[in-house]
């Protein structure tokens, strides 16, 4: 893409949209600019068969031809290589000749718009352009807007996709900015896009299968990018040679949930002479209004850029309840991520739309996933929570294929780094088992200019490098990385075992030990004790005298449990609870007083002091009581073998399981499920790391095995990070010697 161009169509856009300025405040601009530039761009389309289009539709109105054939005879005239949809126009105007009647633009405007075949007026209509007709010629501006985008032309044989597709996310930026909102969504940039269709269509020899038929679907397609640089890929444009599969017969599905986005890509899909009804307009997680638009439906490709680190309250509604009443019937059975990023949401939501694969069954074709996110799917959320147990899920049924760590400043509208996910049911028998992690953060070129927060971009030759990296499938491959500004071999590709993402976070606790005095200080310290507070009140709150009653007695009670513990004072230090309560019960039975079970842990708790050297403490069975403070836990790393449990393999086999079959640890998939399988398999290695590990250090340690969970991350930053020791004391004093002397020029000049 040509830069600067780009940049002075920015320019003239912006310098159209700030004529609007009066009757519409800034953030307002995109009501009418957004649907304009669309407009423009078909009128542009259209504009060199206006005659011959005009000329048909009068024919065909004069020998009454039903609307159906008219349709279709029309577009043949607007486009003779049109074969899916209808595009044409049936109004005597263009932008042009709006221009010739001024008095009558706002009438004629609308008599453009509704000469437009049915699917284009849609997309208007979405775009509820027609109720800004009138404000703007109320203001007398429609006229001005109008004559400046005649001259601005927006034919694709000028302005590609890629061009229009900046542009559009541009002008959407710039007027939530204004509005000061966050946009939320993050237009991809084409290079990532063709690296994602470098990478999902590796390995896939029937995608290049002359006559092919293939579905590609994007749950969130924006404004179609993914989609249409996704049969670019594979197809090629018309006029050009760069698809790999002229003949293959691609059919595209998206769905978006804004309507701007839609018309867009609508608009696009309509000038590419593809089918608009395969995009759905529509919250795909589903919102109570709108939901999956493709319901029971399977893609051979998936491929999208979801928002990322979006709250989903507006969906969390029909969210939990899908996953709380249809679990793994539905999209969302594995769990539920954090209500801050929806991400997860959607990877499930595709992979439920996979095809199902069986090896050696040739109608079980299987799908492969590629998708966007940023860091926080990789290690967000501690074991047995949502995200984990979704990664658990994907991990262990063996769907992972490969992460790709991207450079940051990538993205036009977001600098952080971002990840792509390579998804599949049908992986190559030499990937099985095992998932592939590429660091490709270094793979970038600067841009001479940058766009907004896009600063670096891939090159051709960076993404074909990336996809070599990802088809040699080598552990510890090397490459020549920039670095600082000097080129460097690195290690950007590690494979690793399925197991070695897992871990058992195991809860390790300690005795608790106290030491009892009971001293003035000490004894005040009841004071602040709930238990001991609650004795002396009262809930007959509409009877005040018998209130005053019970709160008199408490007190009471509170001076007597005083006095009690005031005997034992001369004791001195218990250095063993079971002791020092031996001798409360005494000195209660002694006073004739009965002190409640809750009361005497507030008393425990008052005149208790933690103490390493005192006897542990001991619940009524004789087993060590736990102490909260001194509670820790243990990432494990999961066994290479262990014996899987009779029982488990049994509750898998039974009818309405077959959902966890994928599992291979013992434990059912999704959260708070019961862990006495696992326990059962792991105590072991459990057992055999606190042995290694923690007793050494800490004898009393023990495990608390019930508390067991799973958990899966995974840090692919930690498996390519590489030490640099820092430089020597010596050269940091004598750089910190050249500094101070440079400042110390630097004040003499200011003071001379």
């Amino acid at each position: 893409m040509n830069i600067q161009a780009h940049e002075n169509l920015k320019a003239t856009i912006l310098e159209i949209a700030n004529r609007l300025r009066g009757p519409y405040r800034p953030p307002q601009y995109r009501l009418v600019m957004l649907p304009i530039v669309v407009l423009r761009r078909l009128d542009c389309v259209l504009e060199p068969t206006k005659n011959a289009v005009l000329k048909e539709h009068a024919k065909l109105t004069a020998q009454k031809k039903p609307e159906s054939a008219m349709d279709t005879l029309l577009s043949k005239a607007a486009d003779p290589k049109r074969k899916k949809t209808r595009l044409y126009n049936t109004s005597p105007f263009t932008f042009q000749r709006l221009l010739g009647d001024p008095e009558n633009i706002a009438p004629n405007l609308v008599s453009y718009i509704n000469g437009f075949s049915p699917t284009a007026r849609a997309i208007f209509e979405r775009f509820k352009f027609t109720d800004q007709i009138e404000r703007l010629d109320a203001s007398n501006r429609l006229f001005t807007i109008v004559k400046a985008m005649a001259d601005v032309d927006l034919h694709p044989d000028r302005i590609d996709n890629l061009q229009m597709g900046y542009l559009f996310e541009h002008l959407v930026m710039r007027f939530n900015e204004q509005a000061n909102e966050e946009a939320g969504d993050h237009f991809t940039p084409r290079e990532v896009i063709r690296l994602m269709a470098n990478l999902v269509y590796t390995g896939e020899q029937d995608v290049y299968t002359p006559g092919i038929y293939r579905e590609i679907y994007d749950p969130a397609c924006g404004t179609g990018g993914m989609l249409s640089e996704s049969e670019k890929f594979i197809v090629g444009g018309p006029e050009d040679n760069l698809g790999q599969n002229k003949s293959a017969n691609l059919a595209l599905f998206g769905q978006e949930y804004n309507d701007e986005s839609w018309a867009i890509c609508c608009s696009d899909m309509l000038i590419k002479d593809e089918d608009t009804k395969n995009i759905v307009l529509g919250d795909t997680l589903g919102d109570g209004k709108t939901r999956d638009g493709f319901e029971g439906r399977q893609f051979h490709y998936l491929l999208a850029n979801p928002p990322f680190g979006v709250e989903w309250k507006d969906q969390q509604k029909v969210v939990e309840k899908e996953h709380k009443e249809l679990g793994f019937a539905g999209r969302f059975g594995a769990g539920l991520p954090a209500i801050n990023d929806g991400s997860l949401l959607f990877l499930q939501h595709m992979i439920s739309k996979m095809h199902p694969y069986k090896e050696g069954d040739e109608n079980a074709v299987g799908s492969k996933i590629a998708i966007v996110f940023n860091g926080s799917p990789l290690f967000s959320g501690d074991a047995g929570s949502g995200p984990s147990n979704i990664r658990r899920w994907i991990i262990e049924n063996d769907w992972l294929d490969a992460i790709v760590a991207l450079p940051d400043q990538l993205f036009y509208n977001t600098g952080i780094f971002t990840y792509v996910w390579l998804v599949t049911n049908r992986k190559a028998p030499e990937r099985r088992g095992k998932v592939q992690l590429i660091d490709g953060t270094r793979f970038f070129k600067r841009m001479t200019k940058s766009l907004n927060n896009k600063r670096n971009e891939i090159t051709d030759d960076q993404i074909s490098q990336l996809t070599r990296i990802y088809g040699n499938y080598r552990d510890g491959e090397m490459a020549d990385v920039r670095i600082n500004g000097d080129t460097e071999k690195r290690v950007v590709s590690r494979v690793f075992d399925n197991r070695e993402f897992g871990f058992l976070k195991v809860t390790v606790e300690r005795p608790l030990r106290m030491n009892f005095e009971a001293t003035a200080g000490r004894i005040a310290k009841l004071d602040g004790q709930s238990a001991f507070i609650n004795l002396a009140t009262s809930k007959k709150r509409k009877d005040e005298k018998a209130a005053a009653r019970e709160i008199a007695e408490g007190r009471e009670q509170q001076d007597a449990i005083r006095v009690a513990l005031a005997t034992l004072e001369a004791k001195g230090r218990y250095m063993d609870r079971e002791a020092f309560e031996a001798d409360l019960d005494r000195a209660a039975q002694r006073a004739g007083i009965k002190v409640p079970a809750s009361v005497k842990k507030a008393i425990f708790a008052a005149l208790g002091e933690r103490d390493p050297d005192a006897k542990e403490c001991r619940d009524s069975k004789g087993r060590p009581e736990p102490d909260a403070e001194l509670r820790d836990t243990e990432n494990i790393p999961l066994p290479k073998t262990f014996k899987m449990p009779r029982a488990f393999l049994e509750a898998v086999g039974k009818l309405g399981n077959s959902e966890h079959k994928g599992a291979k640890l013992p434990m059912f998939f999704g959260p708070d499920k019961p862990n006495e399988h696992l326990v059962t398999a792991m105590t072991p290695a459990i057992d055999a790391y606190m042995a290694r590990e923690v007793l050494p250090h800490v004898p009393d340690a023990w495990v608390d095995y019930d508390k067991t969970k799973i958990g899966y991350e995974i840090p692919i930053n930690r498996h390519f990070y590489v030490y640099e020791p820092p430089r020597p004391l010596d050269e940091i004093e004598t750089g910190i010697t050249v500094l101070e002397g440079e400042i110390a020029g630097l004040l003499k000049g200011l003071v001379a």
